[in-house]
C-alpha cells in the first residue's frame, strides 16, 4: 500500500509546482503589460481629438481693418483714399471751423471794457515809440517792455527800464481810451499808476452793444462753415456720387453740429453782457 501511496504523493506534488510555476509565468508578462500601459498614459504625449472640419476663423477684411481699435485686431496695412461718403461724413474741418469762431469771440469779448474797468491786455497792447528822431525811432509794444497789473480802480504799468518810462507815458495818454497817467512815486521809480475813469451809461451801453456785435459775427462765422461743408455735400449730391440716404444722414449730422455751435455762441455772449451790465 505504501509503494502504491507514494507515486501518488509525488504525481500530486509534481503536478502543484508545475501549476505554480506556470501561474508565475502567467503574472509576469500580465505585470509588464500593465506596468506599459501605465508609462504610456503617464509619460507619453496627450492624445488630441480631431475633427474633419477645419476652425472658423473672422477674415480680417477691410472693414475689420478700419475698425481695429484694440491690440488684438489685426493692424491697419495701407489706407485708401477717403471716398465721397466718407468726406461728407467728416466734419473735422467744420468742428474746426466753429472752434475758431468761439476763440475769437472770447478773445474779443475779453477787450471790451465797462463800468471804468479796463482789461490789462488793453494797455499792453498799445504801441510805444522808443528813441529820438536823431538816434532813430522803434515802435514796440508795451507788453514787452512793461506789465500791467490791475488793482482795483488802478492799473499799475511796472516799466523794465526807466528810460521807458517818459514813452510809455506818452503812448498811454494818446490811447483812445481816455487814460492819465500819473508820474512814478519815488518809493516805486519805475510803476506808472494809471486811474480808471469812472463808470457811466454811455461806456455800458457802447460795451454791450460791442459784445451783441462781436457775437453776431462769431455767428456768421459759423454760418459760413455751414456753407462751405454744405457745398461739399452738394456736389456729391449733383454728381450722384453718394448714396440719397448718406446725403440726408450727412446733413441731419451738420445741422445738429452747426446748432451745438451756434448755442455755444450765444451762451457766451448771454454771459458776457450779464457781467457787463452788472459793472
Amino acid at each position: 500500500m505504501s509503494q502504491t501511496l507514494a507515486p501518488r504523493i509525488a504525481l500530486r506534488l509534481s503536478s502543484r509546482s508545475s501549476l505554480i510555476a506556470s501561474s508565475k509565468a502567467i503574472e509576469l508578462p500580465c505585470r509588464n503589460l500593465c506596468a506599459f500601459h501605465a508609462s504610456t498614459t503617464l509619460c507619453g504625449p496627450k492624445l488630441r481629438s480631431f475633427s474633419k472640419y477645419p476652425p472658423l476663423w473672422k477674415k480680417a477684411g477691410k472693414a475689420n481693418k478700419s475698425h481695429a481699435k484694440t491690440d488684438s485686431s489685426p493692424p491697419v496695412g495701407q489706407t485708401g483714399e477717403p471716398t465721397p461718403t466718407d468726406e461728407i461724413y467728416d466734419m473735422s474741418e467744420l468742428e474746426a471751423s466753429i472752434l475758431k469762431a468761439i476763440e475769437k469771440l472770447t478773445h474779443d469779448l475779453a477787450q471790451l471794457r465797462s463800468g471804468g474797468r479796463l482789461n490789462p491786455d488793453i494797455v499792453e497792447s498799445l504801441k510805444v515809440q522808443l528813441g529820438t528822431a536823431g538816434q532813430g525811432k522803434e515802435t514796440v509794444r508795451l507788453g514787452d517792455i512793461a506789465q500791467v497789473v490791475p488793482r482795483g480802480r488802478v492799473l499799475n504799468v511796472i516799466c523794465g527800464d526807466d528810460a521807458h518810462i517818459k514813452h510809455i507815458m506818452s503812448a498811454i495818454a494818446a490811447s483812445p481810451h481816455s487814460l492819465t497817467p500819473l508820474a512814478p512815486e519815488q518809493n516805486n521809480p519805475l510803476t506808472i499808476q494809471v486811474p480808471l475813469p469812472p463808470p457811466t451809461g454811455d461806456t455800458r451801453r457802447d460795451a454791450i452793444e460791442s459784445a451783441k456785435k462781436t457775437s453776431e459775427k462769431a455767428d456768421a462765422m459759423v454760418q459760413r462753415a455751414r456753407q462751405d461743408h454744405n457745398k461739399l455735400i452738394r456736389k456729391y449730391e449733383l454728381n450722384r456720387e453718394v448714396r440719397p440716404d448718406d446725403i440726408q444722414k450727412a446733413k441731419k449730422r451738420m445741422e445738429e453740429v452747426v446748432k451745438k455751435g451756434h448755442d455755444e455762441v450765444k451762451r457766451i455772449a448771454d454771459g458776457a453782457k450779464r457781467v457787463l451790465e452788472s459793472q
